[in-house]
């Protein structure tokens, strides 16, 4: 398993993905086969759109079976910091840009929890990685596709 990749996620959302994969094991998939039964029903499946639909359905939930299979079996658990004031997996962050003086607040996650959108930041990603292991009043360099950015630490919640 060397070359597998491992996903970083908190054991929270790891038992979100084992319910869903239940739940589309068990309730899903009985719910698509019998669609794809009463598809069968309607005659000639050579001219039957229901039944190509549910076959279409059914391929997409059997690859989505297999992301998440694969998504937990290849589970990495971050553990939350609990350093106070030092930015770990789970803390809550507040930075100041040097170049502008705008302030953003963002959560420090695991690559399967990163939504930008909502200012949760994978560990992974480059800003994620410039903040890590640094305190409060810190000044830091993110190291970004676009260039170097300077943020000041304002604040740490783990």
């Amino acid at each position: 398993m060397g070359t597998e990749n491992r996903f970083k996620m908190s054991r929270e959302r790891l038992a979100e993905l084992k319910e869903e994969l239940e739940y589309l094991q068990t309730v899903r998939e009985k719910e698509v086969a019998e669609q794809i039964k009463e598809a069968r029903s309607f005659g000639d499946l050579s001219e039957n759109s229901e039944y190509d639909e549910a076959k279409t359905e059914q391929g997409k939930l059997y690859s989505k079976i297999a992301e998440i299979k694969s998504l937990i079996e290849n589970a990495e658990i971050v553990e939350v910091s609990t350093a106070a004031g030092v930015v770990g997996h789970g803390s809550h962050i507040r930075v100041r840009a040097l170049d502008d003086g705008s302030e953003d607040e963002y959560s420090l996650v695991g690559s399967q929890e990163a939504n930008p959108m909502e200012g949760m930041i994978s560990s992974d990603s480059p800003f994620g990685r410039g903040l890590m292991g640094h305190k409060v009043g810190e000044v830091v360099t993110v190291e970004a596709p676009a260039g170097q950015f300077q943020y000041e630490i304002i604040s740490v919640e783990n």
